[in-house]
């Protein structure tokens, strides 16, 4: 394994967290500044700013020809928000699920799912698909601010985890602007640098593009959402904590491979073992939070050690039996 390959793929991930990390945070403070909702801050610009990583990667890599390591990102982001963050973060403290996100957002999310799926069985997420799943995805976040305004409770304690000092950021707006796009430019060629050191590395080890796209740079792109869901819940904040996943795993879907298909000459290639395999292991992920969900309307560490099982059980699938599903 060249050793150029493996300091530019640690670079490059740094660049992306240290990006999302300084644009989440200067987003915030400028959304706060302006008058946004605390609810809506937590439950969009947090959730969509984890999940810029994914974005840029994806559409990085289809714009440079690899289009397995793009879509393998994006749904391997999901399977790993859902089974080892979610299930992480319920390890640490059981988390409460309220039922505005059981009935609303965690419906969206699983539709999303089944939607690219369906949009996917041409072989290919074209122009079109990525026309219809930014529509959903912008449907969706303007019912989600509307319905946001009305969650008094959950926006205090949104207030209380993002605040800078529990009221106005104390900085002019400038500063905050200057964040935001000094996070967009380290997350841009953060995923230019991943996805070079990412793919020379698969070739290396003898490992497909799709594999090293839905293990290890999907990975590193949900880094952001690990670190804001377990220190959510580890400070009590755990509605946050699932929000945070279920609006993360609706972005990667409706806008990352959205826009990755609208942007991408001749679309987003979609392999038959994606087909097969990755993406109904995604719908079946996503389904499988219904019962969990209402169960009791928590996640307690028993689910939560069931969604890290799960997890470990489908990389070690990746790993070593993905030869088998290529028959």
């Amino acid at each position: 394994m060249s050793v150029l390959a493996l300091l530019l793929f640690i670079a490059g991930l740094v660049l992306l967290v240290g990006g999302a990390e300084v644009l989440v945070r200067g987003s915030v403070r400028l959304a706060a500044l302006v008058g946004m909702s605390s609810l809506v801050i937590g439950l969009t610009v947090v959730a969509y700013g984890t999940s810029l990583p994914e974005l840029a990667v994806s559409v990085q890599s289809g714009l440079a020809g690899r289009a397995d390591v793009g879509l393998g990102n994006a749904v391997g982001s999901n399977i790993m928000n859902i089974l080892l963050v979610l299930g992480l973060s319920a390890v640490v403290a059981a988390m409460p699920v309220s039922k505005r996100l059981y009935q609303f957002d965690l419906p969206a999310m699983a539709g999303s799912f089944v939607l690219v799926w369906v949009l996917s069985l041409d072989g290919a997420l074209g122009m079109w698909d990525g026309v219809i799943l930014v529509a959903g995805g912008l449907l969706y976040t303007g019912c989600r601010v509307s319905l946001g305004r009305r969650d008094d409770a959950l926006a205090q304690e949104l207030d209380e985890e993002y605040s800078e000092t529990g009221g106005k950021p104390v900085r002019p707006v400038f500063f905050y602007v200057g964040m935001v796009l000094c996070g967009l430019v380290l997350i841009v060629v953060g995923a230019d640098w991943l996805v070079d050191g990412a793919v020379s590395m698969a070739r290396a080890l003898g490992l497909s593009e799709l594999v090293i796209g839905l293990t290890v740079v999907a990975v590193g792109t949900s880094l952001p959402e690990l670190a804001t869901s377990v220190v959510a819940s580890v400070h009590g904040h755990r509605d946050l904590a699932v929000g945070n996943i279920v609006g993360s795993c609706f972005f990667n879907i409706a806008f990352v491979l959205g826009i990755a298909g609208w942007v991408v000459p001749g679309g987003l290639a979609v392999s038959s073992i994606a087909l097969r395999v990755d993406i109904p292991v995604m719908i079946l992920v996503g389904f499988i939070c219904f019962p969990i969900f209402r169960s009791g309307w928590r996640i307690g560490r028993l689910e939560g050690g069931f969604f890290l099982l799960c997890y470990l059980v489908y990389v070690a699938y990746l790993v070593f039996g993905t030869s088998f599903a290529s028959i």
